[in-house]
């Protein structure tokens, strides 16, 4: 390796140490003990993988029908099916409970983590911090690390299985660390909000997720349709909005009542009428006017909550669909 180059990584190396004690004077500061942040801060590494995948997440051009093959293979919707007759009992416990149908707990589990088989091996402290050195975003990243010491603070995990993806989602869940502190739960009752380990903490988080941002049991997610020939796509959510809060504007716009929509020419995709049912509805376009068209319920704005990705709500309400239909004997 040239000088310049061992120069440059010493040089990273120690700004990266300085800005990690900076840190740990604002995290006393903020009130964490001495002895939770000697432990945490003396296992923080510099991740440079972390910064690479960041800068380099993939911009393949996608479209619905290359997507979903891909994320919701019939291998998937099988093992979904499988598993959720397997965890039948606690999965309609907690759907009950919650108000959130079993099959779409079932759907974010199979997608955020294969069931909870791929979790991410990262050291959740060390991405985070990171993350918040690299700058880009860096005020996002430090409220994660507070919320991610908080989560240690609290005993909810130990510090050596501390682990996640390299942006810091963790466990069965995929949850970030404030989302764990605003949504996890501790169903099992011995303590400790487990997403890694313990199922039934798992799936009730992520239906205690759900239920806090507005789910509907009476509802489902949305439908596919056919429109007319001659159809006016102004009446299309409009595409392009930079925050959630412009996007609910947006939807507030392309909502009607089914009644409505049937008027305007909508069927079913075997060219039926719409259900007669007293529930509105938004017209969503994952990827152009020649690709598929859903009727979405207020049920898919919580589901935008969790991922705001047009591909990612499909993919969930599809494998939902697939795990609930026919009904799993």
């Amino acid at each position: 390796m040239a000088d310049s180059q061992i120069k440059s990584v010493e040089q990273q190396q120690a700004a990266f140490d300085a800005y990690v004690a900076k840190l740990k004077v604002e995290a006393l500061d903020k009130g964490y003990s001495e002895q939770l942040l000697n432990e945490a801060f003396a296992t923080i590494q510099f991740k440079p993988k972390v910064i690479s995948a960041d800068k380099n997440q993939p911009e393949v051009k996608e479209t619905l029908e290359t997507y979903l093959p891909k994320r919701v293979p019939d291998w998937k919707v099988q093992q979904a099916r499988e598993l959720y007759k397997k965890h039948q009992d606690i999965l309609e416990k907690v759907a009950a409970e919650y108000g959130v149908q079993a099959r779409f707990i079932v759907a974010l589990w199979g997608l955020e983590s294969n069931f909870g088989r791929i979790q991410g091996g990262y050291p959740v402290i060390s991405s985070l911090v990171t993350l918040a050195y690299d700058g880009r975003r860096e005020a996002m990243y430090k409220n994660q690390l507070w919320a991610a010491l908080d989560i240690l603070k609290d005993g909810h995990i130990d510090l050596e299985n501390f682990k996640g993806s390299w942006a810091g989602a963790m466990g069965q869940t995929q949850f970030m660390p404030t989302s764990f502190n605003s949504y996890a739960v501790d169903y099992n009752g011995d303590g400790r909000k487990d997403i890694w380990t313990t199922q039934e903490d798992a799936f009730a988080s992520i239906a205690n997720y759900l239920k806090s941002v507005g789910w509907n049991d009476d509802l489902t997610w949305g439908r596919q349709v056919k429109l007319p020939s001659d159809f006016d796509t102004s009446a299309i959510l409009k595409r392009g909005t930079r925050t959630h809060k412009q996007w609910l504007e947006e939807w507030a716009k392309s909502e009607r009542s089914l009644t409505q929509w049937n008027e305007l020419g909508l069927k079913r995709m075997d060219g039926s009428d719409l259900p007669q049912r007293d529930i509105t509805a938004a017209l969503v376009m994952p990827d152009d006017t020649n690709g598929r068209m859903y009727l979405a319920y207020d049920n898919y704005k919580a589901l935008m909550n969790w991922n705001r990705s047009y591909y990612f709500v499909t993919s969930v309400g599809y494998l939902s669909d697939r795990i609930g239909y026919p009904a799993i004997q």
